[in-house]
């Protein structure tokens, strides 16, 4: 998941506007990956086969979580060392539950309703319930995906936001070479690589009860590191331009030679990031256009409600052939937008702001610092 956007604090974090718009796109990369396969009667070969890629969007998610945690907190935590950990957790919990949990007890509702009526509720395990409410569904404690699928990357985040205030700790990151900090990103690629071939996954997105929490952990470090990059490189233009022959490389040998995907996608993903991060070009403007920043803005509402909805719809519009419509279709996307909106805003940031200026371990400054 996904990671949602994050205010920037006065005067210190660099607001860059063209990755909000990339986490916007992204999201929605997610919605037409799940799907596609209702769609496949009438959609073009070319944007189905698009569509299936989709799933790669949650890679870039927890890059954008790390590279965007580090610019927030990274100083501050340097600064605070891990007595600054319970009020970056409180802070992440207050960003990321709220939403979870109503989307939660909507679908435990709809639970509710199935088994009542004797329809098949093998989707809705309540004896799981409890895993999801506290956010570790996807620590290896279930065999499948189940009640709202995507939040198992929300879950994993959690997983990543725990271990954040010890590697900001364990490590000067940056104080690294440039050198050093590219040789990281290699490395961790490598290893990302190595559990996914042991496992004997091939994709990304195999086996995400068991990998799914390395993948998340790992690429949030990648994050991280390319952040420290960012802030080393800020201001050359030739580095955008190297930065983006390294994406468009690594993905050619995945999709023309056959590389592997697990390792060569993470690279892809991280060069890209960063030369769109250092770029001030018409891709950085484009994605900076406001349109696409809102996206960005309530994409977190997309990611998180864009599955029950999807299933709501099927329930009720669906052919013979398991197929939706164009003009169904074109509903839902609109529903799905009136609802990533309101959500945002009637729910996501009055809850957000509710729960940290209730913050139960920090002064008032601490509180008002984001």
């Amino acid at each position: 998941m996904i990671a949602p956007p994050i205010p920037p604090q006065r005067n210190r974090t660099p607001h860059l506007a063209a990755l909000t718009g990339l986490r916007g796109i992204a999201a929605w990369l997610v919605v037409f990956y799940h799907a596609r396969q209702s769609l496949s009667a009438w959609m073009p070969d070319a944007g189905i086969a698009i569509a299936a890629t989709g799933y790669l969007a949650v890679d870039l998610f927890f890059m954008l979580s790390g590279f965007v945690m580090w610019l927030n907190y990274g100083a501050r935590l340097r600064r605070e060392g891990l007595a600054g950990a319970p009020v970056f957790w409180w802070r992440r919990l207050a960003r990321i539950w709220p939403l979870h949990a109503a989307v939660l007890a909507a679908l435990a509702g709809f639970a509710i309703v199935l088994l009542a009526t004797g329809r098949d509720t093998a989707n809705y395990p309540f004896a799981e319930l409890p895993l999801h409410i506290a956010l570790v569904q996807n620590w290896g404690l279930t065999s499948a995906l189940t009640w709202n699928h995507p939040a198992w990357s929300i879950s994993t985040e959690l997983g990543a936001y725990l271990v954040f205030p010890l590697a900001v700790v364990a490590v000067r990151w940056e104080a690294k070479r440039p050198l050093a900090l590219v040789a990281g990103v290699v490395l961790a690629a490598l290893a990302l690589h190595a559990v996914f071939a042991l496992s004997g996954a091939e994709n990304l997105g195999d086996r995400i009860t068991r990998l799914g929490l390395v993948r998340c952990i790992v690429q949030f470090g990648i994050g991280m590191m390319l952040a420290n990059l960012w802030q080393a490189w800020r201001g050359r233009r030739w580095m955008t331009a190297r930065c983006g022959i390294v994406a468009a490389l690594a993905l050619a040998a995945v999709i023309l030679g056959d590389w592997p995907e697990t390792l060569l996608v993470p690279l892809a993903l991280a060069a890209m990031l960063l030369a769109l991060a250092l770029d001030d070009g018409p891709a950085a403007r484009l994605l900076s256009t406001r349109p696409l920043v809102w996206l960005g803005d309530v994409s977190y509402a997309t990611y998180l409600v864009h599955f029950p909805l999807l299933v709501a719809v099927k329930l009720v519009v669906v052919d013979a052939d398991l197929q939706i419509g164009p003009a169904w279709f074109a509903a839902y996307l609109a529903v799905l937008l009136a609802l990533s909106g309101g959500l945002y805003r009637w729910l996501e940031k009055p809850s957000q702001k509710w729960l940290n200026d209730r913050i139960p371990f920090a002064g008032r400054d601490a509180v008002a610092a984001e």
